[in-house]
Order: C-alpha cells, then sequence, then structure tokens
C-alpha cells in the first residue's frame, strides 16, 4: 500500500511540474537533465584543464554556475526514481571531488605552490639567466664585419633560447639593419661609434643601439 502512494505522490509531482510551463514549452526527463549535467560536467572538467595548463585567461566559472544550478535543480527534485537518485548522488560526489581539487589548485597558483606555474616560472628564471645581456661598440658597421657577425650571433642564441622565432634571420638582413640603426644614431647624436646589445626582458629578447660616449 505504501509502495502504490509512493507511485501515486511521484507521478502527481510529475504532473504538477508539468504543469508550470505553458503550451509549447518542453520540459526536460530527469534522465535527459542528468545526461546533461554529465557532459556540463566533463565539459567543466576539460574547461578547468584548459585553464591551469595556461591557455585560458580566467577560470570557467560561467560553466561552473550552470553545473551547480543543474545540480541544485535536481537534487531539489522529489520525483526522482531510485534509480535516477543514485545516478544523480555519483554524479554529484563526482563534482564535489573535482570541486575540492579545483580549489586546492587554485589556492596553491595563489600562493606559488601550483607545479605547473612553479615550473614555468622556474624555466623562465633559467633561461634569463643563462642569457647574459651582451655589448658590442661598433664604429662602422659597413665595414667591420667580424664584429657585426658576433653581435648576430649573440642575438640569434638570445632568440632561439626564448623560443623566438628566426626563420629568415639572415646575416646580410641583420647587417644592413645594423649599418642603418649604428647611421642614424650617429646622425642624431653626433657620436662616432655606436654600442649595440643583446637582453632578455620579461622573457623577451631586446636589441638596443645608443651612442657610446666613451673615449
Amino acid at each position: 500500500m505504501g509502495l502504490r502512494q509512493n507511485k501515486l505522490l511521484r507521478a502527481k509531482l510529475q504532473v504538477q511540474a508539468k504543469n508550470k510551463f505553458t503550451v509549447g514549452d518542453t520540459q526536460p526527463t530527469p534522465d535527459e537533465q542528468l545526461t546533461r549535467l554529465e557532459e556540463d560536467i566533463r565539459r567543466l572538467r576539460i574547461e578547468f584543464d584548459i585553464f591551469f595548463n595556461g591557455a585560458a585567461k580566467r577560470p570557467p566559472y560561467d560553466t561552473k554556475g550552470r553545473v551547480e544550478t543543474l545540480l541544485k535543480r535536481l537534487g531539489d527534485d522529489r520525483t526522482l526514481t531510485f534509480a535516477q537518485r543514485y545516478r544523480y548522488n555519483s554524479l554529484a560526489a563526482r563534482y564535489n571531488a573535482f570541486r575540492d581539487l579545483w580549489r586546492r589548485t587554485m589556492q596553491g597558483r595563489e600562493e606559488g605552490r601550483d607545479p605547473a606555474s612553479t615550473a614555468r616560472a622556474n624555466a623562465k628564471k633559467e633561461t634569463k639567466a643563462q642569457i647574459k645581456p651582451v655589448s658590442i661598440v661598433c664604429a662602422d658597421a659597413h665595414k667591420e664585419i667580424d664584429v657585426v657577425k658576433n653581435l648576430y650571433a649573440s642575438l640569434l642564441a638570445a632568440k632561439q633560447r626564448c623560443g623566438e622565432p628566426t626563420e629568415g634571420f639572415s646575416f646580410p638582413k641583420f647587417h644592413r639593419l645594423v649599418a642603418q640603426k649604428a647611421d642614424g644614431v650617429k646622425e642624431k647624436s653626433g657620436c662616432k661609434r655606436v654600442r649595440f646589445s643583446v637582453s632578455v626582458e620579461d622573457g623577451h629578447v631586446s636589441f638596443k643601439a645608443k651612442a657610446d660616449r666613451a673615449e
């Protein structure tokens, strides 16, 4: 008798839920909502992985909010069958485990303890430490080929270590660039020699030319 009453109550609640929608609206079934919830949790996990790997600028809070809204809606649904409730509890437990992991990872990132972020930061520091600033003085960039070659080799090595593109970066092209820069600095400042420098600033190669005032 109790089982029959439960079935009647469940049927009544389902009718009430359907009556909340106007004509033409379609209410997803609990199984459809559970399937959507499972897909959204899977998508959210992927989006958080993308964020933690540095490929996204902000956490996927929109997807997270949609998952939590659906979880609450299904959690309050008294029409779920025993099998549907079991499936819901499994998905809720999975989401809670992921949420705790994301929370710890976010906290670790903020405190500088995230392994991936720490590794990237250490790699950048190591690269910067390996690339020592180079400074070369040139009196006549048109004729001092060996001096320009040393400058070219230093700049090329710095670009390669920083992962910057070097395709099309030929010595003849670089030689013309250096000669033009040298002529421009001399004309503007009235100096006789030009100092070229190669360094790394914020993980990027910096190439500068300025007047050399040393006698």
